[in-house]
């Protein structure tokens, strides 16, 4: 079974009700998960288990606010985490157009910079289409958690 850290952006609660459930769903089926809300750098430097991304776009494709720190520091430091699993499922609302799911694509261009290592599809979640992300996001990240 995975060890997992899910790093969480929300503004209004829907990325970290998604967090919540599939740290619910997946520790019930064996796996080890750490939700991280307020995610520092060294609470993911520190240690080689993937990151799953989960965050809601805000404004013009920008980051929350409780994620957007850490974003920064990353940004700044460029911790190297060579071949570091990562994912992303991202919140947004595709009425915004070119800054449809913009917070995803921020950290992914983050990772990339360290040298992690992205694996499966960015699953995006259109808040037009979908009123419980969370729905969407258990299938997929059982799919993520398989190609590993």
């Amino acid at each position: 079974m995975a060890s997992i850290r899910i790093l969480v952006g929300s503004v209004y609660g829907g990325a970290l009700l998604t967090a919540r459930t599939l740290k619910k769903t997946l520790e019930q089926e064996g796996h080890r998960i750490t939700v991280l809300e307020e995610p520092t750098l060294e609470e993911v430097s520190e240690n080689d288990e993937p990151v799953l991304i989960c965050t809601s776009t805000t404004g013009q494709g920008e980051l929350p606010p409780n994620l957007l720190p850490f974003y920064l520091q990353l940004r700044e430091q460029l911790p190297q985490q060579p071949g570091r699993a990562f994912g992303v499922i991202v919140l947004g609302d595709s009425s915004y157009g070119d800054t449809f799911c913009g917070a995803g694509g921020l950290m992914e261009e983050a990772f990339y910079e360290t040298s992690a290592r992205k694996v499966g599809e960015t699953l995006r979640i259109d808040a037009l289409e979908t009123a419980e992300p969370e729905l969407e996001a258990i299938p997929w990240v059982r799919e993520w958690l398989e190609a590993l």
